[in-house]
């Protein structure tokens, strides 16, 4: 027995190390693979199975199993930038079409039920941004305490265009979440941080999103009261700039004026105008984005069916151009 124990020792100083090797290799080989499947669901392809399909209810039946999925995924790899966009830009789509917007054409008789749906959007709205400012600073360190600080453009002058789509979603789950309950003073205190980010963008890559930029514009100064920087002659430009980018293949900018600027200024005959030039765009003109021009298309049917629920007289015999500001 004693001969064999220097075997016994050179065996096992040959198998432990070879074990350890085998034991790293597969966790590479597992991490190489988790990328590879990471890599195929964030591409473009991939992202538009959702965007250009036409059959919303399908759609929205199956992205909480993708989100979750992602979301899966990226806790394993959370240093996949294209994962991590994917998924909190997925969670600000899914709460906006699939919960705030039903809620938004819910009746009084349906109030607790329209409470949740909002309530879940706002806590998706915020998931959303809080995945993509993770993806910012993991980009720049430091970024979230320097964009808390005044001023604010101070912390997105770093940002590049490649850096847009994280901006933009995390803004929009941001501003988002604010609509839903604007008398949280505490989100509301942080919304000029999320103006920055819009701002930027602006300089950055102004056509962005086929103009979602500007149709978020749109919303952000048509929606908010004068005191917070509501301006409807710049939602106005703003969506005229839309129209233009898009060349008026996308229903989002008539849309966002409409229940805006339309209601707030109560111009009802603007209003149907904006919807009904949405209904007659074509969902296959941008086939990347049929699904938001389907969902879209539904919400302007229902908005001038119930027009007598925003505005007092539900005739306007003087009207006015959507493209100029008051006169």
């Amino acid at each position: 027995m004693s001969r064999l124990k220097p075997w016994l020792r050179r065996l096992h100083a040959f198998l432990f190390p070879a074990l350890f090797l085998l034991v790293l290799a597969s966790c590479s080989v597992r991490r190489m693979a988790m990328n590879m499947v990471a890599d195929s669901l964030t591409s473009g392809a991939s992202g538009n199975t959702f965007t250009s399909d036409n059959d919303p209810e399908l759609v929205g039946d199956a992205l909480p199993f993708a989100i979750k999925l992602y979301e899966s995924l990226m806790s394993s790899i959370p240093q996949h930038s294209g994962l991590r966009i994917q998924t909190g830009s997925l969670y600000v789509m899914y709460a906006n079409a699939y919960l705030q917007t039903p809620a938004s054409m819910l009746t009084s008789t349906d109030f607790e039920r329209k409470e949740r749906l909002l309530a879940r959007a706002r806590n998706l709205y915020l998931r959303g941004r809080d995945i993509l400012l993770v993806e910012l600073e993991q980009r720049y360190p430091g970024f979230l305490s320097r964009l808390a600080q005044k001023p604010h453009e101070q912390a997105v002058s770093s940002c590049t265009r490649e850096d847009v789509p994280a901006m933009y979603w995390a803004a929009a789950g941001w501003v988002a979440a604010y609509a839903i309950d604007p008398f949280d003073m505490d989100l509301g205190m942080t919304v000029p941080q999320a103006e920055a980010l819009l701002k930027r963008i602006l300089q950055l890559d102004p056509g962005f999103g086929n103009g979602s930029i500007h149709d978020f514009f749109v919303l952000y100064y048509g929606s908010l009261p004068d005191y917070m920087g509501g301006d409807p002659a710049k939602a106005r430009e703003h969506f005229q700039r839309s129209v233009e980018v898009s060349k008026k293949r996308s229903t989002a900018p008539f849309l966002a004026l409409a229940t805006t600027v339309s209601v707030k200024q109560q111009q009802v005959r603007e209003f149907r105008e904006l919807l009904n030039q949405a209904l007659e765009i074509d969902p296959d003109a941008d086939p990347d984005n049929r699904l938001i021009t389907v969902l879209n298309q539904r919400r302007a049917r229902w908005l001038l069916n119930h027009v007598e629920d925003f505005f007092l007289e539900s005739s306007d015999p003087v009207g006015v151009d959507p493209t100029r500001g008051n006169e």
